[in-house]
C-alpha cells in the first residue's frame, strides 16, 4: 500500500482503514496530514471493490484540531497556508462522503476543531465513553471548516449549531449521542472491535445499496418531495437490475442469506 507519514492506510478485501498518526502532536491536522488524507480518500473512492472504510486514531486523542504551531510558523503567509490545507481536507471529506463505500468513524479521546468536523462526515460514528467533542475554532480566533457548517446544523439544528460553534461547549460522548452526533457510544476497550464488526457486516452487504443510501441522503436536503421520489425510483430500479439486487430478491424468496459480490 501507499506510504504515508502522518496517517496509516491499509486495505484488506472490501475494507480499508485510515488511521490518524501524529501521536506526539495530539493528531493535530497539519498540511501533510491533510494532503495524505486527500490521497487516501482518492484511493478509497477509486476502489471498485471497497465497501467500508474505518477512520480512527492511534493515540489517546482522536484529533485535537488544526496544528496551531504550524499555523504560527507561516507568519504573514498564514492565510494562504490555511486555505491550501483546508482545500486538501475538504477534498478528502467530499470524496469520503460521496464514495460508494460507507465511512465508519471511531472517535477515541478528544475530537476538537477539525477533528470534530471530520467525525461529523461519517456515515456511522462510534465514540468511546471517554471521547469528547468541541468546536474550538473561535477560541483561536478562527471559524469552522472541514464541512462542520454543513453537517452540524443538519444533525442538531441551527440553534444548537450556533451554541456549539460560538461557545465551544465541550460535549461528552453521551451528550453527543443524545444530540444525534454519534451513532453509538461503546466502552473504550471495545471501540476498535466494534468498528471492525460493523465494517465486516458492511463488507458482506450489497455495495450499490450502500452507495445509493449515501446518495439519497446527501440529495434529500436540497430536493423537493417529487424530485427526491424520482431519484428514489431511478436508484431502486438500478439496484433491482444489478447482480446483487437480483441475488438479494432471490435469496429473500428462497429464505436464505444472500451472497452478494
Amino acid at each position: 500500500m501507499s506510504h504515508f507519514e502522518h496517517i496509516k492506510f491499509d486495505k484488506k478485501g472490501a475494507i480499508a482503514r485510515i488511521e490518524l498518526n501524529r501521536p506526539d502532536a495530539a493528531n493535530g491536522l497539519d498540511a501533510l496530514m491533510a494532503s495524505e488524507l486527500h490521497q487516501a480518500a482518492r484511493l478509497c473512492d477509486g476502489d471498485a471493490e471497497l465497501k467500508a472504510v474505518v477512520l480512527s486514531a492511534g493515540s489517546r486523542f482522536f484529533c485535537a484540531g488544526g496544528d496551531i504551531k504550524e499555523m504560527l510558523s507561516h507568519g504573514d503567509a498564514v492565510g494562504g497556508a490555511i486555505k491550501s490545507l483546508a482545500d486538501d481536507l475538504h477534498a478528502a471529506i467530499s470524496l469520503l462522503a460521496r464514495m460508494q463505500a460507507a465511512l465508519i468513524v471511531a472517535v477515541n479521546g478528544v475530537a476538537a476543531g477539525a477533528g470534530f468536523s471530520i467525525a461529523l462526515a461519517g456515515d456511522i460514528v462510534l465514540a468511546a465513553e471517554s471521547a469528547s467533542f468541541t468546536m474550538a475554532y473561535t477560541r483561536a480566533g478562527l471559524c469552522p471548516d472541514g464541512s462542520s457548517s454543513y453537517f452540524l446544523p443538519r444533525l442538531v439544528g441551527l440553534r444548537r449549531a450556533q451554541e456549539l460553534m460560538l461557545t465551544n461547549r465541550t460535549l461528552s460522548a453521551a451528550e453527543a449521542r443524545e444530540l444525534g452526533l454519534v451513532t453509538r457510544v461503546v466502552n473504550d476497550d471495545d471501540l476498535r472491535a466494534e468498528a471492525e464488526q460493523i465494517a465486516a457486516e458492511l463488507a458482506a452487504s450489497a455495495r450499490l445499496s450502500t452507495a445509493y443510501v449515501k446518495k439519497l441522503l446527501l440529495a434529500s436536503s436540497g430536493n423537493d418531495l417529487e424530485t427526491q421520489m424520482e431519484l428514489e425510483g431511478q436508484l431502486v430500479s438500478q439496484c433491482a437490475a444489478s447482480p446483487d439486487g437480483r441475488e438479494g430478491i432471490l435469496a429473500f424468496v428462497e429464505k436464505r442469506k444472500p451472497d452478494f459480490q
